[in-house]
C-alpha cells in the first residue's frame, strides 16, 4: 500500500511540470495527412455510368442515377451517413472519377441537415429531384376518385 502511494505522488509531481498533451483542437489544427480518407469527390466529365462504384459499395452508399447516357448526363447521390470511407469505390473505378478527399473530412454537423449529398451538373440534380417528388407523392385512391 506505501509503494503505490508512493508511486501515485511522484507521478503527480512530475505531471506538475509538464506541459499538458492534449490540443486545443478547434483553434489550434494539424494539417491532414494525404492518405486521409475524407469526404467522396465526383468527377462528371470522367464518368461512363457504368455503375461499378454502386455495385462495389459495400454500404450502399453511392448511386448513379442515369439521366442521359448518349450525352453522358449523370447525377450521383452520396449517403456520408452510410459511408464507411473505405475508398473501395475509388479504387474500382477504372475512369478516375471518384476520390477521398483529404481536405474535407469533418463531415459532423449541428443541425440536422440531410446527409444525402448529390453531384452532376445544377441541371441534371434539379431534374433528379423533381422526379423524386413526383415519385413521393401519394397517388389518388381509385375508389375515391
Amino acid at each position: 500500500m506505501n509503494f503505490q502511494v508512493a508511486t501515485m505522488l511522484s507521478d503527480i509531481l512530475k505531471s506538475l511540470f509538464k506541459r499538458p498533451i492534449t490540443e486545443n483542437y478547434p483553434y489550434e489544427r494539424r494539417s491532414t495527412p494525404d492518405r486521409l480518407r475524407g469526404q467522396l469527390a465526383w468527377n462528371p466529365e470522367k464518368c461512363t455510368g457504368c455503375n461499378l462504384c454502386s455495385k462495389d459499395c459495400p454500404s450502399n452508399a453511392i448511386e448513379v442515377i442515369t439521366i442521359d447516357r448518349k450525352a453522358k448526363r449523370f447525377v450521383m447521390e452520396y449517403h456520408a451517413d452510410r459511408c464507411t470511407y473505405c475508398a473501395q469505390c475509388v479504387q474500382n473505378c477504372r475512369f478516375d472519377c471518384l476520390s477521398l478527399s483529404h481536405e474535407h473530412w469533418e463531415l459532423a454537423a449541428l443541425s440536422k441537415q440531410p446527409f444525402n449529398m448529390y453531384y452532376g451538373k445544377a441541371e441534371d440534380v434539379q431534374t433528379h429531384r423533381k422526379k423524386l417528388a413526383e415519385s413521393k407523392m401519394p397517388k389518388p385512391d381509385p375508389v375515391t376518385a
